[in-house]
């Protein structure tokens, strides 16, 4: 009888006084002493630190292992680039799992490919008898050579950073990979792993080392972990085990891999990756789940259960291999069940926290009929008794990192209307005005307001903003057939063509440019004209073919402050290609400085445009401390010869153009986009701006910017807003020689003032940390929601962001500021500096400032660079405004 494994670590599981158990041929830690629920919470709250070494390890090389790869795994493995892993399955030809395992390239001339360890001999043998077909495959299996460990939970990140002694942490997003040393170790790095975590990784290193880098975790605040908390861990986030919902079911029978909801990304049907293991019958499941989500059951054959979270209804535990039924009909059996805990939570929305009160709850997965939907009641038959249950969409949500959240919320009592009544209505609106005029009073004259995309118009601006055309329409376009002329849909427009007419003007003036589009009520909606315009024009030839994408787009991404609307998951998102290659879009970022993640490697920028040659390069960020380099990436796509559309989204930074900031169009710029409401103290509404006259060869794209200006993404473009943001361009273009230095010298002042008061500024200390409006203040990792609020209820105003290296917005580290509200109410350096040790006195030292604040304020109430003019107020009045 062959002998269990034990890991490098066995003899510290033993003496952490682990209950050693056999699994998949190896001794591993079912529990410690404090038990699987006790486990399990500390991962979900602190973090958790598993030997996971007996998982299948096995490194495949040789010339042709990427055509071996993509045969015998079901995802695009020549999607992965150096650091990047992946999910995968090794499929038969029935379209079911031999076993599903984790892809990783964490260097140019091989793969890493980590399968379960009870299938490890299987997969050996099957992944071998298929490499004969191919020429120059190497397998190596380096399961004993190589240790694995996972941690995982909210602290990881933290304590991992604290034992790095070279290298760094892979990028904050899932499946990115790095190389670090860790005392006298390599170890290599995922953010990968098993049991629903936002933070976690797992680590890969030579066996000798692992004792020690065990040892470090531990002293440093994980909790070991075992094998029944990962388990527990694994179905609170619905991810399929292999012999549960992934290989047979209760019957004998395969099961599909597309009955796996998450099994379903690992699989990629592209054109690439030609015939593999399993494509036919995958695209036949394929095919049917699409059928099945419209409630179409034709092909229901193809893919006749689905795995499904469920969670029970009162008392009673399901088990794996229990008996599903929906009203006495037999649908399928549960897969995965126990008793699960997870921390109670306090609040709401993002001010919500884990409590130290813990629960327990009966949830499970199950193989159930396709055609069973979310919130369907069942019955499981535990002991020959029927438990009752429900289909829920989920048990934990992971996308607010640090925390993974466990969901008990899915049933909502709905509140029956209340009886109709005109007083009731009456009181409620009076509440409306009171409140109004309340939170009006304490933004303009109690607070310091220093969110960086915010702004206070002009009273006369604003007073403009509800005049008549604030209820009218005012749609329009030129017609070729009336010489370009306007022809307007509706009568009683002259007033506005003869405003929009006379706002074009003044910001051809401003940006020094031949045309401007004014209609977008938004910058989202402005980039939406672009792009769609841009696709609009590269298939002008042809207007009877499927319309192409934009192919590549280069970008600033958006954890490093790249604006959300130039993403694919913004306005880009219906515009841009799919990448061939890793069949995600066809976008690309712009290379940082690995000393400051805030500013281009405009070095680097020339392999990047070199290999992808893009159509579209968009400048522009949220979180901007820098300018952009506009003419050096200009002068790189004119030496190259490409063909594509320079775009600087403007939206922070739109009030700041000229000489003492940036000239985009005289440094190569072809397209401006931006809201009007930030550093330019407009009402909030769009505007696209290009140089192009009738005589370039691209005026058809300006052409195309108008149609889908109108008709293509607005009717009624806000007239109201219209009418006061001409008036903000008279005052912009009247003050700005003296207003833009100023934001400048004042942004610079308060970022040394703050750094001088001991807080952790972000940026180039060179250059005073800015060269724009903003300051970005680092307030510790996933510290910025609660700093944010603690300054609010001081009436300090600011907006908290995630930094280049945190997983996402909860998660946010540093709080973004602006200066150009503040400066227009006439704050100055010296104001600045006495604001930064208000903003520090609370966030160094939890102080309470608010009335301190409110006095503050009252200093600045008047505002500064507009017009303040008796005649204008008077006429106004005369009109009842």
């Amino acid at each position: 009888m062959t002998q269990p494994l034990k890991t490098a670590l066995y003899e510290r599981h033993v003496a952490l006084k682990a209950k050693m158990v056999e699994f998949g041929g190896w001794l591993m830690p079912i529990q410690y002493p404090d038990g699987i629920v006790t486990e399990h919470l500390a991962t979900r709250k602190q973090a958790g630190l598993f030997d996971v070494s007996h998982m299948g390890r096995f490194v495949i090389k040789g010339r042709d292992r990427l055509p071996f790869l993509q045969h015998v795994l079901t995802n695009n493995a020549g999607a992965l680039e150096i650091d990047q892993g992946q999910y995968t399955l090794i499929a038969n030809e029935a379209g079911g799992a031999v076993d599903d395992a984790y892809l990783y390239r964490f260097e140019e001339a091989e793969y890493l490919l980590v399968v379960n360890a009870a299938n490890r001999a299987k997969d050996w043998d099957h992944l071998t008898q298929l490499m004969g077909a191919f020429g120059d495959v190497e397998m190596e299996d380096q399961t004993e050579a190589v240790a694995m460990l996972s941690l995982q939970g909210p602290l990881a990140k933290k304590i991992l950073s604290g034992i790095i002694d070279a290298g760094r942490l892979p990028e904050p997003m899932r499946n990115e990979l790095s190389t670090v040393t860790i005392g006298d170790s390599p170890v290599r790095l995922a953010r990968t792993g098993y049991t629903g975590e936002p933070i976690c990784f797992e680590l890969f290193l030579p066996v000798e080392g692992a004792g020690p880098v065990w040892d470090l975790l531990l002293q440093r605040g994980a909790s070991a972990v075992g094998l029944g908390a990962r388990d527990t861990l694994r179905l609170e986030a619905a991810l399929p085990l292999y012999g549960h919902e992934l290989g047979e079911d209760a019957e004998g029978n395969e099961i599909p891999i597309f009955s796996s909801p998450l099994s379903r990304f690992a699989v990629s049907l592209s054109s690439r990756k030609g015939e593999f293991v399993g494509r036919h019958a995958l695209e036949a499941q394929f095919s049917a789940l699409g059928r099945i989500l419209d409630r179409d059951y034709s092909q229901i054959q193809d893919l006749p259960r689905i795995t499904v979270p469920f969670e029970v209804i009162g008392r009673g535990v399901a088990r794996a291999g229990s008996p599903v039924f929906k009203q006495d009909r037999h649908v399928g059996h549960v897969t995965s069940g126990t008793m699960v805990p997870y921390w109670d939570q306090e609040g709401e929305g993002i001010e919500s926290r884990l409590t130290d009160q813990k629960a327990m709850r009966a949830i499970g997965l199950a193989l159930l009929d396709s055609t069973l939907c979310e919130g369907d009641e069942i019955e499981i038959e535990v002991r020959g008794k029927k438990i009752r249950g429900a289909v829920v969409p989920y048990h934990l949500r992971s996308e607010a990192p640090p925390y993974a959240r466990a969901i008990t919320c899915h049933r909502l009592e709905i509140a029956p209307p209340l009886p109709f009544a005109v007083s009731k209505y009456e009181k409620l609106g009076k509440t409306l005005v009171e409140k109004s005029a309340g939170n009006t009073i304490w933004r303009q004259q109690a607070c310091i307001n220093l969110i960086p995309s915010e702004q206070t118009p002009s009273r006369i601006s604003r007073r403009l903003s509800i005049l008549d055309p604030v209820c009218r329409y005012a749609e329009h376009k030129p017609v070729k057939a009336f010489c370009e002329a306007d022809v307007f849909y509706y009568q009683g427009t002259d007033f506005i063509a003869e405003v929009e007419q006379l706002l074009v003007d003044e910001l051809r003036l401003f940006f020094g440019c031949a045309q401007v589009e004014t209609r977008p009520v938004s910058g989202q909606m402005a980039n939406t004209a672009v792009f769609s315009a841009i696709v609009d024009f590269i298939n002008r030839a042809d207007r009877k073919s499927e319309q192409r994408r934009i192919r590549y787009v280069l970008n600033n991404h958006i954890i490093k402050g790249g604006h959300l609307s130039a993403q694919p998951m913004g306005a880009l998102r219906d515009f841009v290609a799919r990448d061939p290659v890793t069949e995600k879009a066809a976008v690309v970022n712009f290379p940082v400085l690995a000393d400051n993640p805030y500013k281009i490697d405009v070095e680097a920028c020339q392999e990047v445009l070199e290999t992808y040659r893009p159509e579209l390069i968009i400048f522009g960020k949220s979180m901007t401390l820098h300018r952009e380099p506009v003419s050096r990436i200009r002068a790189m796509v004119d030496d190259l010869g490409l063909n594509c559309f320079v775009m600087y989204d403007m939206a922070h930074v739109l009030g700041l153009v000229g000489p003492h900031f940036q000239q985009p169009f005289q440094e190569g710029a072809d397209i401006i986009t931006g809201s009007t409401h930030k550093t330019f103290f407009g009402t909030q509404r769009g505007i696209v701006a290009t140089d192009f006259d009738e005589g370039d060869v691209r005026y058809d794209y300006w052409e195309a910017i108008q149609r889908r200006a109108f008709p293509g993404s607005t009717s009624n473009h806000h007239l109201g807003t219209l009418l006061g943001l001409l008036m903000a361009a008279y005052e912009m273009n009247a003050f700005k020689e003296t207003y833009q230095p100023q934001v400048l010298a004042n942004a610079k002042a308060f970022a040394l003032a703050l750094k001088a008061c001991g807080l952790d500024v972000a940026g180039d200390p060179e250059i005073s940390y800015t060269e724009t409006h903003q300051v970005i203040l680092n307030v510790g990792y996933a510290k910025g929601p609660e700093i944010a609020k603690r300054l609010e209820e001081n009436n300090i105003i600011v907006n908290y962001q995630a930094a280049p290296d945190e997983e996402g917005f909860t998660a946010s580290g540093a709080l973004r500021m602006g200066v150009q509200e503040m400066t227009r109410f006439g704050m100055g350096p010296a104001d600045f500096e006495e604001a930064a040790q208000l903003i520090a006195d609370v966030v160094l030292k939890d102080a309470v400032v608010k009335e301190t604040v409110s006095k503050f304020r009252k200093r600045f109430v008047d505002m500064k660079y507009c017009f303040n003019d008796k005649e204008m107020d008077g006429l106004l009045q005369a009109v009842g405004f």
